[in-house]
Formats: C-alpha cells, sequence, structure tokens
C-alpha cells in the first residue's frame, strides 16, 4: 500500500539523531482509522482471538478486586489497563506494515516484534509503560484515602456512598482530572515510539523523542487523536468488555497508519 503525503505534511526540522516529524490533520486521523478498519476486516479472522485476551484480562481484573479490601482499586485498575494498549498491540503494527509491503502476513507474524530486533525497544518501552501504570494506582488510592476513605473504608454494600457524598464527588472529579493527565503522558510517550521501533531499527529513546516532537507538533491533532481512542475504548467496553474484541486491533491498526503520516521513514 503506498502512503500518500498529505498537503500539510511538510517534515518539521530533527535533531541530527532524530527521524523527521510532519504536519498532519484531521484528514490523516481519519484516513488512518479508515487504513485500520480495513485491515481489520482482512485479518479479523485470524486475530479475533487476540483481540478476545484484553476483555479477558479486564473481567479478571474485575472480579479480583470486586471485593471489599480492593474495591478501591476496581475502576483505576480497569480503567488504567488502557495504558499497556501500545504495547498489547506491537503485533497489530506488525502485520499492518506487513499488509502494507505486500508482505504475506499471518497470524503468527503477530509475535514477530517480540523475536527480532525490535525485542528490546519494545521491552524497555513496556517497562515505562508499566511504571506509569503503577504511578497512577498508586496516585488513585491517595486520592482515594483522602477523600472518600477518610470517612470510612468503603464496602461493596455501601457502593451508594460514591454518588451520595460530598467526598465520593470530589474523589470523581479529581480521579477523572489525575487520569487525563496519566493518559495524556501515555499518549504523548507512545503514540509514536512504539510503531516505531517496529518499523525501524531506533533505540527506545529516539523512539520516545520523536513521539514527544511528534506531540508537541501536533498538539491538537493529538488531544483530538485521544479524545477518539478514549471513546472508542468506552463503546468497547460495553457490552462487558466484548466489544474490545473490535475496538482494540482496529485502533492498533490505525496508530501504525498514523505514524506513517507523522514520521518520515
Amino acid at each position: 500500500m503506498a502512503v500518500t503525503t498529505s498537503p500539510h505534511s511538510a517534515p518539521a526540522s530533527p535533531s541530527a539523531a532524530d527521524p523527521e516529524v510532519r504536519r498532519i490533520g484531521k484528514a490523516d486521523i481519519d484516513w488512518a482509522l479508515a487504513e485500520g478498519w480495513k485491515d481489520f476486516r482482512e485479518k479479523r479472522g485470524d486475530l479475533i482471538v487476540i483481540g478476545l485476551l484484553y476483555p479477558i484480562v479486564c473481567l479478571v481484573a474485575a472480579f479480583v478486586t470486586f471485593n471489599d479490601p480492593l474495591l478501591p482499586l476496581f475502576f483505576p485498575l480497569v480503567a488504567g489497563l488502557s495504558i499497556a494498549g501500545p504495547a498489547a498491540a506491537s503485533g497489530f503494527y506488525e502485520l499492518a506494515r506487513r499488509r502494507e509491503e505486500g508482505l504475506e502476513s499471518s497470524w503468527w507474524h503477530f509475535l514477530d516484534p517480540l523475536k527480532g530486533r525490535s525485542r528490546t525497544p519494545i521491552a524497555i518501552l513496556t517497562l515505562g509503560l508499566a511504571g506509569l501504570f503503577i504511578g497512577w494506582l498508586i496516585a488513585a488510592y491517595v486520592l482515594y484515602t483522602l477523600t472518600l476513605g477518610a470517612e470510612a473504608p468503603m464496602r461493596l454494600s455501601e457502593i451508594g456512598r460514591l454518588f451520595t457524598t460530598a467526598s465520593g464527588w470530589t474523589m470523581i472529579v479529581l480521579g477523572h482530572l489525575v487520569g487525563l493527565v496519566f493518559a495524556a503522558i501515555a499518549l504523548v510517550l507512545a503514540w509514536v515510539s512504539f510503531p516505531m521501533v517496529v518499523d525501524q531499527p531506533v533505540d527506545a529513546a529516539t523512539a520516545v523523542r520523536t513521539s514527544i516532537a511528534a506531540a508537541r507538533r501536533n498538539p491538537k491533532e493529538a488531544i483530538g487523536w485521544g479524545i477518539r481512542v478514549g471513546l472508542l475504548l468506552v463503546a468497547g467496553t460495553l457490552p462487558f468488555a466484548i466489544g474490545l474484541a473490535i475496538v482494540l486491533p482496529w485502533l492498533g491498526y490505525a496508530t501504525w497508519h498514523l505514524y506513517t503520516r507523522l514520521v518520515v521513514r
């Protein structure tokens, strides 16, 4: 598949060591989502089981935390799992790359990034996201202890306290704001870095710098992409997270195509 350059895709001036990043627009985001959907329609038979693994993980996490001692971590854990999305989607980037180049691609190629030169940078980037995820859980629990938990530990039978007390609403509002900060950091660090290490022989630091440069050059587009990803993930959780089996592969493929517009390869 030939990758065309949009009219507003003039390269930015990079540092000597880092790839150039382009200026993109809404049309590029729409194109990436459309191309991602084409990839999903072509490969859905091979990978629907892989797509189901993520909602299964979400349901297991919900089951583990849906008890009194761990209840405060229920929503942060389920919501925060989306931070791991870019790492889990590395196989979809590889499949989209192979389809773009006209290469044979079957389900076993999903694992190629874990066996080749991409393995080490993917591992480093994944550890970074894991640290961010742990930071989010700690921040969420601290917020709970300072608000709702300061009155009395929340029990499953008292879940209504979330919506009937001032401390509950304080936790909800502040929790969403703090979560938004962590989601924005994850987006800036990961939306280019993971597909880049699958595509090119670069280290994790170069990929992260390029991802940050792409976000700085395209702040409105980064926000727009993040909003679309968030809305699609919310839609995918209904019902019982089964929709994520479609949404996650689609977003994985689309992220690859957006990367090809953002970075001069």
